[in-house]
């Protein structure tokens, strides 16, 4: 029998080639880096004057209820049909023809209402939409 105990050597960690990958990184890095000195730059502001307020363009509110009914700056219109949106929004819009037209739509209302809307502005060759929102009173900021 052989009761002799073998001497198990330790493994070692060679660090030589972690430090050499971690070396051409850092070179990478120091040369792709580039450094801008915002103090340098000298930026001239534009102006601005109180009469350029005067020509913003004309709002028009197009209301949608849930049920499909639209109202023209408050005016409710009898037909639903794109027809009928057209020529309303055609007589809502001035001479120069500079108009946003403000989509408030019901959270209840059809896509497809929506749609007509945008359409008939289309028709009447209105092409500045936006829609109008409100904030949510269970977002991130109000919880309790």
């Amino acid at each position: 029998m052989n009761f002799q105990t073998t001497s198990r050597d330790e493994p070692e960690i060679n660090l030589i080639p972690f430090i050499d990958i971690l070396l051409v990184v850092l070179i990478f890095l120091m040369l792709t880096t580039t450094y801008s000195k915002f103090t340098e730059l000298q930026v001239n502001l534009p102006t601005a004057d109180a009469a350029a307020l005067s020509d913003k363009p004309r709002e028009v509110i197009v209301s949608i209820s849930s049920d499909g009914r639209y109202a023209i700056d408050r005016q409710v219109l009898q037909e639903t049909s794109v027809d009928a949106l057209t020529r309303a929004l055609a007589a809502a819009k001035p001479d120069n023809g500079e108009v946003v037209i403000i989509i408030s739509a019901d959270a209840a209302a059809t896509h497809q209402s929506v749609i007509n809307v945008m359409d008939a502005a289309r028709r009447a060759q209105l092409v500045q939409i936006t829609f109008a929102t409100q904030q949510s009173n269970s977002g991130p900021a109000n919880r309790p």
